[in-house]
């Protein structure tokens, strides 16, 4: 039966997304209470965590000023580029200081949200207490999106080991043997670099080319410079594409395909790592796979070559498994939901998805801001209804154009990928029209 009736608000996930909803919520002075499923906050951040996808050797692909939020800077002890340690300890910092752990309700999963049919919604979850249903004024979903592997399906079968990047934590599973990373994303390149020094021998399979951005540039952090106006699409992909060929070469005399696509079209792999290890003949790029054949890999230019282990560095797929995708105007894989601002569904005024975006160097005052449009919507249905009337008009209305000019790679990774600053300014727009 359902539990006590509460006018609080669900946050499912108590990763940065669901810290930023808490956070605002509280600010906005709104009931709320938290699921999640780790022992404690930091989301995937939290490497012990049960759905952690982070590895020992991973760090922050952009720098701590570009990604912090901003009412909680990092320390200036902390690194440039800081590990998963040093970041699992700033979200507990964050929570700390602004009491958003006592919340949560942590070893908690949420099985099911739905509407409840008044207006409201019904949450059920499983934790210590056993299976619970308790009523909520709303539900902002905070869960993340690196948390289900994509697992392509190739033809034949291999005799090695084969794992996802999900399942990767330690370089020391490639002691000694021949290894295969299908797919040189971020990622992908990260456990490349990781395996060089244990393996026997690595190699790259990819299908496209790649931009490969070195994380210092002019002996700063290469995304803290040009952080004024932005530039037109096409004079700072012109711009950008000169530099990095001055500090890292063309990457196709490393065997990289050419890219069929302008820079930042698809998101870039912040690692010249893998090609100084190219360049010192530790890796060694393969084409696409063909097949897998027992202890052999066929590569699509008729090639062969033997493997121990094949990394699949595939990506993953948004999974909110406890929502019916009809509330989310959802089609299911190789797509996004539709929601305006990738936030707002038309189907329920009380159903809100948070970090379902991704963008080259938003980080996570994005996400922060995020929330703090729909802490701030939520108190203007009392304080401003003319206002929430007219945000929920533009929710039932024509997509805003939020690809700053870029024009993205047709993939599903890129089907809920923006402009930061295209992003960053109607989030922001709306905030105000709101106050």
């Amino acid at each position: 039966m359902p539990g006590v009736t509460h006018d609080t608000y669900a946050v499912i996930g108590a990763g940065p997304s669901g810290l930023a909803a808490a956070r605002n919520l509280q600010k906005a002075g709104l009931p709320w209470e938290g699921y999640e499923l780790a022992s404690g906050v930091g989301g995937l951040w939290d490497i012990d965590g049960p759905r952690s996808t982070v590895y020992e050797s991973a760090h922050l692909i952009s720098s701590k000023r570009t990604t912090e939020f901003t009412e909680f800077p990092m320390r200036d002890e902390v690194a440039d580029y800081p590990s998963h340690r040093e970041l699992l300890t700033y979200f507990r910092d964050f929570a700390a200081t602004h009491s958003l752990a006592d919340g949560f309700t942590f070893e908690t999963e949420v099985v099911q949200a739905r509407p409840s049919g008044d207006g409201g919604w019904l949450v059920v979850s499983e934790g210590p207490g056993g299976r619970q249903e308790r009523r909520h004024a709303g539900v902002l979903v905070a869960n993340g999106t690196l948390s289900e592997p994509s697992v392509p399906t190739f033809a034949g079968s291999f005799d090695g080991e084969v794992l996802h990047t999900s399942a990767y934590k330690s370089p020391t599973v490639f002691a000694g043997k021949r290894v295969l990373i299908i797919g040189a994303g971020n990622s992908g390149c990260d456990i490349a670099v990781d395996a060089v020094h244990h393996a026997a021998s690595v190699d790259l399979s990819v299908r496209r080319g790649y931009y490969f951005v070195p994380k210092y540039l002019f002996g700063k952090p290469a995304d803290t410079l040009n952080q004024g106006k932005p530039l037109p699409p096409r004079i700072k992909q012109a711009i950008d594409s000169r530099v990095l060929k001055l500090f890292t070469g063309d990457p196709v005399r490393f065997g990289f395909p050419k890219p069929d696509y302008k820079i930042y079209e698809s998101h870039p792999v912040v690692n010249s790592l893998v090609l100084h290890h190219l360049g010192h003949g530790d890796l060694a790029v393969r084409p696409d796979v063909r097949r897998l054949a027992g202890g052999n890999v066929e590569f699509v230019d008729g090639s062969t070559r033997p493997y121990d282990v094949v990394v699949l560095a595939t990506g993953y797929h948004l999974h909110y498994p406890f929502l019916d995708p009809a509330l989310l105007r959802w089609q299911g894989r190789g797509s996004a939901p539709d929601l305006y601002l990738n936030i707002f569904t038309q189907e329920d005024p009380n159903l809100f998805v948070l970090g379902m975006i991704e963008a080259s160097g938003i980080g996570w005052q994005g996400r922060y801001e995020q929330a703090e449009l729909v802490a701030a919507y939520l108190a203007a249905r009392t304080s401003a209804p003319d206002a929430a009337r007219e945000l929920e008009a533009r929710i039932a209305g024509p997509r805003p154009d939020l690809s700053g000019g870029y024009r993205y790679l047709g993939l599903e990774r890129m089907s809920y990928y923006v402009n930061k600053d295209a992003y960053r300014s109607a989030v922001r727009a709306e905030i105000e029209r709101l106050r």
